[in-house]
């Protein structure tokens, strides 16, 4: 079986698309991931939809003397204060994202469509909630989506028509997976890069959706 790439690597593609003085969501999870691969001579100032903006790296075990219950991120990790962090109502958090203030916003997928709808909230029998994602996803600003190319099953989750209730349509700028680096167009889904040793073809043939191959498609790059 080829090698497949892990939630770390993901996460620092992911982080390449960062932008000095963008303001970036980490949504729970993988995406929580790429704050720590932040490129080097890059400021990204880091939004938490509970009441942070300008919040550090998670602390780790050994600086529990630092932990405090009302500085978390997504992943309910304890994060660094850092000069000129403000911490806020979660009201007035959710009214920066609907007010286009998040530049990037990085969610986790069940599905991504053809058409860059995104389903990531709930499975279809499974109770669930959204947390910030559905504002997130329709606040105007880019969305990264980061997750496994297909399910456990081997099922594909990049879709014509994506069959999990929807987070928002057609939302997704970039799909990031373990298998390849794939930009929503208006003419449908360009892959750009694909994972060492893949073929675009086989990239393909675990992904429902149609695929538009890149003239300079190469190897993620890290």
């Amino acid at each position: 079986m080829k090698q497949r790439l892990d939630e770390t690597t993901i996460a620092l593609r992911i982080a390449k698309e960062f932008k000095d003085g963008d303001v970036v969501n980490l949504g729970y999870g993988l995406p929580t991931l790429a704050g720590m691969f932040i490129p080097e001579g890059i400021r990204v100032i880091f939004h938490s939809e509970n009441g942070i903006l300008g919040y550090g790296a998670p602390l780790s075990a050994d600086e529990k003397d630092q932990w405090d219950p009302c500085l978390v991120n997504a992943s309910a990790q304890f994060v660094t204060k850092l000069p000129g962090m403000s911490v806020f109502n979660c009201c007035d958090a959710f009214g920066m994202i609907r007010g286009g203030h998040v530049n990037v916003a990085v969610l986790g997928g069940l599905q991504v469509s053809e058409k860059g709808d995104l389903a990531n909230w709930i499975m279809p029998g499974r109770a669930g909630g959204m947390g910030g994602a559905m504002d997130l996803a329709a606040s105007g600003g880019r969305v990264i989506v980061g997750m496994e190319h297909t399910t456990k099953k081997g099922e594909a989750r990049i879709l014509k028509k994506c069959t999990y209730p929807l987070t928002a349509p057609e939302c997704v700028s970039l799909v990031c997976t373990d298998l390849a680096v794939i930009e929503v167009t208006k003419k449908g889904l360009l892959l750009k890069e694909i994972a060492p040793g893949w073929t675009a073809d086989e990239v393909q043939a675990l992904t429902e959706a149609k695929l538009m191959v890149a003239k300079d498609l190469k190897e993620i790059e890290l």
